[in-house]
């Protein structure tokens, strides 16, 4: 199993919206490096559900329960899309200055690659996080 870190922002897509349709197609993600990361996403891996703009901080985990497919609103044809569920919420959102506080995290690539939407996680990145936020998955 991986992990990953996908963001959104909560006024287009919140993690009540997530919770409240369980299932949804991630799409709209037009960054090649971001779509590689989707293309690499197996079905039960578990990602970090990440509010971006001005929260800016991990408010649940979510599992992809469909692997990378065409995304239909993309008239290029050259993007996809995955499923994912909702899992659970944070117990406590971890917020991006907690994360950029704590130096085991230095390497995260959401730390390094802010840009980018779709990023992968570390097996030992992804159970300090979930320490910090006083969650098990």
């Amino acid at each position: 199993m991986a992990y990953w870190l996908m963001k959104t922002e909560p006024g287009s897509w919140s993690w009540d919206d997530q919770v409240r349709e369980r299932k949804t197609h991630w799409d709209g993600v037009r960054n090649y490096q971001a779509a590689n990361n989707m293309k690499a996403m197996k079905r039960g891996d578990l990602v970090f559900f990440y509010h971006s703009v001005d929260e800016k901080r991990i408010v649940g985990v979510v599992k992809v329960s469909g692997e990378y497919r065409p995304d239909p609103s993309d008239e290029s044809g050259r993007f996809g899309m995955v499923e994912v569920a909702a899992v659970k919420p944070m117990a406590r959102p971890v917020t991006l200055q907690e994360i950029k506080a704590e130096p085991k995290l230095a390497d995260l690539a959401l730390v390094r690659q802010s840009r980018l939407s779709v990023l992968p996680v570390a097996d030992a990145e992804w159970r300090l996080i979930c320490r910090m936020g006083e969650t098990t998955v």
